[in-house]
Order: structure tokens, then C-alpha cells, then sequence
């Protein structure tokens, strides 16, 4: 009974870890936009620089936890920390190159509310698993949430609707949710120090190759300077160990909806910074989408619950 409880009290911490880190990525597309307004940059310049400044932590921490031992990455986990730094490189040039045609809100709604779709359909063809029906319902919310807030959103005057922003936002989707899953085989095998600081560093040299060809740009202002060091810092170095800690006890599909709260956080900073705002029904696809993660919560703790009580019973007899 000792191990249910601790397996329930993990399921349920791993997605309250999750879903802070998603809170703290919901500050990206907000940061993102301010260093629009304040120097002439691409995507690609702060997808680099972002990576490039959250290695110092992550190296920092690596060596703190596992000294020489963090070099010691067999080719099979270092070929799988290649293809989850490329996906996380393509997901943030994705993202920001959204962000600058449809705005911080549409992007971030579009891109991480569909990522789950991609999850659960790509999870479930690996795994020949039947989805629950709370998951089920769970997806279903989450993307009645999703529609409504895109198409009944107000636009501000400086966006419209983008045919190629709301592409890149779901290129950025399918990158994020293949990230998500190779996350999950990754974080049951290494530190998530270690992950990070490999995947991060292979993903920033695969962008420093292509960025260079194109001009990275490396001028800007001080205040534009310290957002380029928050975003390696905190909603990136931080958030990804974060989300790492939570997948060792959650579900890929589970995880791709616990990270919703991101969209939520982003349109409301938007909604108050940016004025890109949100109709009556906008705000209920926010309460659709905050429904669906708590029942997904519940769900595992239900789940869980469930698992303990067969088990007890198995006991008595």
C-alpha cells in the first residue's frame, strides 16, 4: 500500500511540476515580443542565443551532480540527445517566427494545444494502447478551448490573421511533441542536467551553422540583453529540468496536456500587455482548457487510486 501511495504522490507532483514549467514558458512569448520591439532580429538569432545562455547553468548543475560523469553518454542516448536538441531548435525558430506574424497569443495557443493531438495520435501507434476515456476527454476540452479562443479572439492592430504564422505554429506543434515523447525514453535514463546540457549545446551548434549562412544578430539593447538572458535562464534552463523531473512519473500524452497552462499564461499577459485581447468566448475556451487540466489531474490521482484498491484487495486474499 506504502508504494501505491508513493507512486500516486509522484504521478501527481510529476504533473504539478509539468505544469509550472509550463507557467514559466508562458512568460516566452511575451519576452519574445518585447525584444521584437526593441531591436531588428529573426528567430533564429533569439532561438540561438536562447539555448546558448541557459548552458552555463545547466553545465554548472551537471558538474555538481555528476562531476566527470556527465561526459560518460553511450552513442545510442547521445544520438537520441542530437535529435531532442534538433527538435527543440526547430520548435523555438517555429515559434518565434509565429510569434512575430500572428502575435504572442494565437502562436502560443496554436502550437501548444495542438502538440497534444500529435502526442496522443503518434503515443498511441507506438504504444497499440487504448486511450482512457478521461484523457479522451481531457484532449476533447483542451481543443474546444483551443478553437475558441483562435477564432474568436480579437486582433490587435499590429497582427491579423497569418496563413504562413499559423503554419509555423503547427510545425512548431509536431516539433514540440516529438520532443515531448523522446523527452519521456530520455528522462527514465539520465539526469536531467545532463540531457539539457547535452541536447541544449548540439541544438544551439545546429543553429549557430544555419544562423550563421543567414546573420545572427548580436546587437542589442541592455534591456533586450537581460530578456535574451531570462529566456536561457529561467523559462528555459530551469522550466526543461522542471519538465524533465515531472516526465520520469508521467505520461508523454499526459504531459502534452499539463503543459496547456502555458497558452492560458500567454494570452492573458498578452490580453494585458499587448492588447491582444480575448472575446467573452475567448475566455471560455481559457475555462474549457483549464477544466481539461483539472481533470486530467484528477484522472491520474483517480487512476492511481484505483490501481491501490485492486492491489489491497489482492492482499486480503
Amino acid at each position: 500500500m506504502q508504494s501505491i501511495h508513493s507512486a500516486r504522490a509522484e504521478s501527481c507532483n510529476g504533473l504539478l511540476l509539468i505544469m509550472l514549467a509550463a507557467v514559466l514558458w508562458g512568460t516566452v512569448g511575451i519576452s519574445t515580443n518585447i525584444i521584437y520591439k526593441l531591436a531588428a532580429t529573426n528567430p533564429l538569432s533569439i532561438g540561438f542565443f536562447r539555448l546558448t545562455t541557459s548552458l552555463p547553468v545547466l553545465f554548472f548543475m551537471c558538474w555538481v551532480r555528476l562531476g566527470t560523469q556527465m561526459f560518460r553518454v553511450s552513442c545510442g542516448d547521445l544520438a537520441l540527445m542530437a535529435l531532442i536538441g534538433l527538435l527543440t531548435a526547430l520548435y523555438q525558430v517555429c515559434f518565434f517566427g509565429a510569434i512575430a506574424r500572428t502575435g504572442v497569443a494565437v502562436a502560443t495557443v496554436v502550437t501548444l494545444c495542438t502538440a497534444p493531438v500529435m502526442v496522443a495520435v503518434v503515443s498511441a501507434a507506438f504504444a497499440r494502447k487504448r486511450t482512457s476515456r478521461t484523457m479522451l476527454a481531457a484532449l476533447a476540452g483542451s481543443l474546444s478551448g483551443t478553437s475558441l479562443l483562435v477564432l474568436f479572439q480579437e486582433q490587435s492592430n499590429s497582427y491579423g490573421a497569418d496563413a504562413g504564422g499559423i503554419g509555423l505554429a503547427l510545425v512548431s506543434a509536431f516539433c514540440y511533441g516529438m520532443m515531448t515523447i523522446f523527452s519521456q525514453k530520455m528522462a527514465a535514463r539520465r539526469d536531467p542536467f545532463q540531457s539539457l546540457a547535452i541536447s541544449f549545446s548540439l541544438g544551439a551548434a545546429m543553429l549557430f551553422a544555419f544562423a550563421h549562412s543567414r546573420g545572427i544578430v548580436t546587437t542589442y539593447t541592455p534591456q533586450a540583453w537581460m530578456l535574451l538572458v531570462y529566456l536561457g535562464t529561467i523559462p528555459t534552463a530551469l522550466a526543461y529540468v522542471l519538465f524533465f523531473n515531472g516526465m520520469r512519473s508521467t505520461s508523454a500524452t499526459a504531459a502534452s496536456i499539463s503543459t496547456l497552462v502555458e497558452p492560458m499564461v500567454a494570452t492573458l499577459l498578452a490580453w494585458f500587455l499587448f492588447g491582444e485581447r480575448c472575446t467573452p468566448v475567448g475566455f471560455l475556451g481559457i475555462a474549457l482548457l483549464a477544466g481539461s487540466l483539472l481533470l486530467l489531474y484528477l484522472g491520474a490521482t483517480a487512476s492511481l487510486r484505483k490501481k491501490g484498491t485492486i492491489v489491497a484487495d489482492a492482499g486480503v486474499r
